[in-house]
């Protein structure tokens, strides 16, 4: 070892006046050697470099040439079909003392080589040579919400006529209807300026602009006095570009243009309806939904000839082109819910025997008789034993009426002395001094009792957000029996098959709505049957007589073509917010009735309301508040977005008034919405980070069954339950730090909640006034 030591020491090392000999010189490159040592494994990307080639001049002007008639072929494939039916324009008054008569005589009589037709149902067809164009005007009516809508939903372009006078009171909640179904285009015409000198027509054009312009963007301002102006009117909508409605544009819709009823048999019948295809391709083994009404089968389908076209001299002998009838085989069913297997995995259902004595059982109570004069203190110390047992309700009504009777006299002093209320320093006193019993006569003192009730419990669940009393006459852990504790809302596990309601039977599911949504999209592009443009008859199987004649004729008929799927029920879910446009600031409860328009249909229902969020669990919202945006869940047919939500609430005079509008985000009843429950106590003895809590429970039980749940105070302090005291609820807890004696101290429950099957497709759409 140490001679090897010493010869390695004395080895021979190069000093620093080695010699250096120069490196080869490979030329202009670098060897293949030294590229894969600087590269060190790395593959050079080569790029191709276009080669600029010089165009002509007149190559440049055929290439701009081409490029103006591939955008003009395009433009004009958007603004006609195959066909190209009449351009649809709905009237809309926003005064009552307007009547659209005048206004559409004016229309028919601005050219005379314009040729008129009529519908059955009534509408107004104008031919115009010079434009080789149909223009079919459909009324609204402003007082029937509906039948607006209707209208509105098929136009094209909507005009509104407006008056000199100003607005109506009600044009305002009109107009927000429109905007938030889906409107194309819009036009406000000012019928009446002839009474105005022409100094004051711009004025009143731009206080009319004004007053539309805040409900309904870029609406444009015209008068149809002249004829040159009716004529540029008539222009404009022709060779405009249309605006796309994609919710309406992305199915097949017809406007019925005729409503005949077949009978076959005493019962069922067939409805023939006749009118232009629009949006896409209609199927005869395809469904259809009448607005407002409800899903139909088609029994057969019929091309006709066009009874608006310009040249007339076709013979109408047999105006049937084509008919088509549908494959038994490939013909959508009209089964809208499942039907549940009550032995499906093992489930067995309760008898009616069982459920009564079940009922009988809960209804059984135990009631203590509490001398004159004690407190509810005292009262708590009454041992239970002493108790008397009630086998019904009903006798628990009467041991009450007798103590109902004797606090009679003080409660009519209290209620004498709440009438006098004074709601601020002014008054208003009108100038014609109304009559006291012609005033009360209208007045429902009913609905003003509820209506009350509900904004003071809309206030108090805004100020004290769901808190609740814990019962004293019921152990808690009975009360809250179907309740669990949560660590966090937004993290903590939740099964959403779990205990689930015996209605989610009966309702379709689908495993990925999105892409199931997207599959058959692309599979309505791709069928095959009758293009937009061609002028149909419809033959509805399934018809009663007795609906047929219940028809309003005067209501605008639409009948849409629904995609696979869409007439089963599922669980919706659709987003809400009140609109900009209010009558009043009244809050909404949860599952309170709403007519419910979404999308293509009308219905009735009870939604109940949950936040926003991006987490698996969402918290139950007992009122939608004026200031706030909810889900809305609730039983319905399913439809694919987008599809806009309007939601209505029928007051008992039959008026409609628009609550909220939204659009629909799915149909997913995976979708978690738990009702929280807040039970609140008060320190009582306070030292630093442990305190003595009462008034939460009432019973030693019932700290001992919620004793693994995490506390919570206002103050934000964090705590748990470490023991109970005495018998009487009295608990010691122990907090995260110091605790404050005005603090209060919370308990969070939650249970998860489900919307019930309140869904009434017949919805008096076809009958209301409305």
């Amino acid at each position: 070892m140490t001679q090897r030591g010493e010869s390695e020491q004395q080895r021979h090392r190069p000093g620093v006046f080695k010699q250096q000999n120069k490196s080869h010189k490979t030329g202009r490159h670098r060897s293949k050697g030294s590229l894969d040592t600087a590269n060190k494994g790395k593959v050079e990307k080569v790029s191709v470099k276009r080669i600029n080639r010089e165009i002509s001049g007149e190559a440049r002007r055929n290439r701009a040439a081409q490029l103006r008639k591939n955008k003009r072929e395009e433009f004009l494939k958007q603004i006609r079909t195959q066909n190209d039916p009449p351009f649809v324009i709905a009237l809309v008054s926003l005064s009552n003392n307007i009547s659209y008569f005048d206004t559409l005589d004016k229309l028919k009589n601005s050219d005379p080589e314009a040729n008129i037709t009529y519908t059955e149902n009534g509408y107004t067809v104008i031919r115009i040579p010079r434009f080789k164009q149909r223009f079919m005007f459909v009324p609204g009516d402003m007082n029937r919400v509906y039948h607006t809508l209707n209208a509105v939903k098929m136009a094209d372009t909507v005009l509104f006529l407006a008056s000199v006078e100003g607005l109506d009171e009600n044009a305002d909640h009109i107009m927000a209807c429109i905007s938030s179904q889906g409107i194309p285009s819009s036009v406000v015409s000012v019928v009446d300026l002839e009474s105005l000198p022409k100094k004051k027509h711009q004025d009143v054009k731009d206080k009319i602009f004004k007053s539309v312009s805040s409900v309904l963007p870029a609406t444009k301002t015209i008068s149809l006095e002249s004829f040159s102006e009716i004529m540029s009117f008539f222009r404009v909508i022709s060779t405009k570009r249309p605006e796309q409605i994609v919710q309406r544009d992305k199915r097949p819709f017809l406007l019925a243009e005729s409503v005949n009823y077949i009978k076959e048999n005493e019962n069922n019948g067939l409805l023939k309806i006749s009118g232009f295809l629009r949006g896409q391709t209609l199927s005869v083994n395809d469904l259809v939904h009448i607005t407002g009404w409800r899903d139909f089968k088609l029994s057969k389908l019929e091309i006709v000839r066009d009874p608006h076209k310009f040249n007339d001299r076709e013979s109408s002998s047999n105006p049937v082109l084509q008919i088509q009838l549908p494959d038994a085989f490939k013909q959508e069913n009209l089964q809208s819910e499942n039907i549940p297997d009550p032995m499906d995995a093992e489930q067995t259902w309760p008898t009616e025997e069982e459920l009564q004595e079940a009922d009988q059982n809960n209804r059984k109570k135990l009631v203590k008789k509490v001398p004159e004069g004690f407190s509810d203190y005292q009262a708590a110390w009454i041992p239970d034993c002493d108790a008397e047992e009630l086998s019904d309700v009903s006798d628990l009504e009467e041991e009450g009426e007798s103590q109902n009777d004797e606090m009679e006299s003080s409660d009519n002093e209290e209620d004498n002395r709440k009438r006098h209320v004074s709601f601020g320093p002014e008054s208003v006193i009108s100038e014609i001094p109304i009559d006291p019993d012609k005033y009360d006569q209208s007045v429902n003192k009913e609905e003003e009792k509820m209506m009350l009730e509900k904004i003071k419990e809309a206030r108090s669940e805004k100020m004290f957000p769901d808190e609740v009393d814990t019962p004293m006459d019921i152990p808690a852990k009975v009360r809250f029996q179907k309740y669990r504790g949560l660590k966090s809302l937004r993290t903590s596990p939740w099964d959403p098959k779990e205990n689930l309601p015996q209605d989610y039977a009966r309702i379709f599911q689908f495993e990925n709505f999105k892409r199931t949504e997207k599959k058959i999209r692309k599979d309505a592009m791709e069928k095959s049957g009758i293009a937009p443009g061609t002028y149909v008859s419809l033959y509805l199987e399934g018809v009663i007589e007795s609906e047929f004649e219940n028809i309003d004729r005067g209501l605008p008929l639409i009948v849409t073509g629904i995609l696979p799927h869409e007439q089963k029920m599922s669980v919706v879910n659709v987003m809400l917010k009140r609109p900009n446009v209010m009558e009043s600031d009244e809050p909404i409860k949860s599952k309170e009735e709403l007519v419910i328009q979404c999308g293509y249909r009308r219905f009735k229902c009870r939604p109940i309301f949950s936040q926003l969020g991006t987490g698996t669990v969402h918290k139950y919202e007992r009122f939608f508040q004026p200031d706030e945006t909810v889900m809305a869940t609730f039983y319905a047919p399913i439809q694919f977005p987008p599809c806009s939500v309007l939601a209505f609430k029928e007051h008992e005079d039959s008026s409609l008034e628009l609550v909220a509008t939204g659009r629909l985000i799915s149909a997913d009843p995976d979708r978690i919405v738990v009702k929280r429950t807040v039970l609140s106590g008060h320190p009582f003895k306070v030292n630093k980070r442990s305190a003595v809590i009462r008034f939460m429970f009432y019973n030693r039980e019932d700290i001992e069954w919620f004793k693994p749940i995490e506390l919570r105070t206002k103050y934000g302090r964090r705590g748990h339950i470490k023991e109970p005291l005495g018998t009487h609820g009295h608990m010691k807890c122990i907090f995260d730090g110091p605790i404050k004696s005005q603090d209060t101290v919370l308990l969070n429950l939650y249970k998860r909640v489900f919307p019930k099957w309140t869904y009434n497709s017949l919805n008096t759409a076809l009958y209301h006034n409305n």
